[in-house]
């Protein structure tokens, strides 16, 4: 399902300015500099050339993505556990359900991820080996696409990971290698599905995953993200600048370029990802993982959602508790929203869930304060 890699997709480059800016705002904070990181997939035999690797990085192995897509809204069987279903349908956006091994009906709605002309949803299989699809009333079966997603079981992967810590102004994250993103996974037809562009940062927007809590193996989730938004969704790459796990660890998302700092490019403009669609360039898009609708984040990952807040808006010259005018730069439509808002502010959604969505005047207030 995924495309054919490009080869050295990922050109050494020396350290921009803005690089060694964001390395200084770390060393200013007392942390480490930030290493430029690259990304180096192997074959999935995991076999890598460790004697002429990309200094300041060893090998890793990551289960490599398996995945099995298919028409229509018959059961479908796989031929391994399925972590995830990823499922996209044209027409009426809601009445869609999906049945897995438990044998009950679980409709599709409230998620994140939102299309044009039809509806999307990523659904945790607990390790099913089939399920079956409804279609929305008046929407053609043949009109539904899923795709059942591993994770976690497949053969290995092997990705040059940073030895050191990488952080953006002293805010540590996993780079795309550290949390196992195949990068083949951007291209299409031999090339990049969606080239980056990049526009001035204007907003942060708050999201959810809208996934299972207590995830016992998160980089595996959002490996099922990048999967559902790159391939179901046909986004070319995972549709968020960032995630945060429930321990509080921040992943890096959208890929942004070579320059070692993640979501904007040397100038300090955003890569565009595709989170708020029709309000994505300028905006930043920042996902929780796990479903925020009753229960609230965790202590470490509202912290590090503050944290990530205040060194991105310090970063672009912006006061998080600030209501602004938000000015779409590719078609020019506008609207009024706080500098750091929640999905639902932008259309309807139920992300990034009702107590995520309350604590976010909290936020607010946390980020533009002191402190680490």
């Amino acid at each position: 399902m995924s495309a054919s890699p490009t080869p050295d997709h990922r050109r050494r480059r020396s350290l921009s300015r803005r690089g060694m800016i964001a390395a200084g705002g770390a060393v200013a904070a007392g942390a480490a500099v930030t290493p430029v990181v690259f990304a180096a997939g192997d074959s999935d035999s995991g076999t890598s050339d460790t004697s002429s690797g990309t200094p300041g990085t060893e090998p890793q192995k990551f289960p490599a993505t398996r995945t099995e897509a298919a028409t229509g809204t018959a059961e479908t069987t796989a031929s391994f556990a399925i972590s995830y279903v990823g499922v996209r349908w044209t027409g009426e956006q809601t009445g869609a359900a999906i049945r897995l091994a438990d044998g009950k009906w679980q409709e599709l709605s409230g998620g994140c991820a939102t299309v044009e002309n039809g509806g999307t949803a990523l659904v945790a299989a607990g390790n099913a080996t089939a399920y079956e699809l409804k279609a929305p009333q008046g929407v053609s079966a043949s009109e539904v696409r899923s795709l059942a997603i591993d994770t976690t079981d497949g053969s290995g992967k092997t990705f040059r990971v940073p030895t050191e810590p990488t952080r953006m102004r002293g805010v540590q994250y996993l780079s795309r290698p550290a949390w196992g993103a195949d990068e083949s996974k951007r291209y299409k037809d031999g090339v990049v599905n969606s080239p980056e562009t990049y526009y001035t940062l204007q907003t942060i927007t708050v999201h959810h995953t809208a996934t299972p809590n207590a995830d016992p193996d998160p980089a595996a989730t959002v490996r099922g993200i990048y999967e559902y938004h790159a391939i179901t969704n046909d986004w070319g790459d995972i549709g968020y600048h960032f995630l945060i796990d429930e321990a509080g660890t921040v992943y890096e998302g959208r890929y942004s370029g070579d320059d070692g700092m993640p979501a904007f490019d040397a100038n300090g403009d955003l890569v565009t990802a595709f989170h708020t669609g029709g309000y994505n360039s300028g905006n930043l898009g920042i996902a929780l993982l796990g479903t925020l609708t009753d229960q609230a984040p965790t202590d470490a990952a509202k912290a590090s959602l503050t944290r990530l807040i205040r060194a991105i808006t310090r970063l672009g010259g912006l006061d998080p508790q600030a209501r602004v005018t938000f000015v779409n730069p590719v078609n020019g439509v506008t609207k009024d929203v706080n500098t750091v808002s929640g999905h639902r502010d932008w259309m309807e959604t139920e992300c990034p869930g009702q107590t995520m969505y309350d604590l976010l005047g909290e936020v607010r207030a946390a980020a533009a304060g002191g402190g680490s």
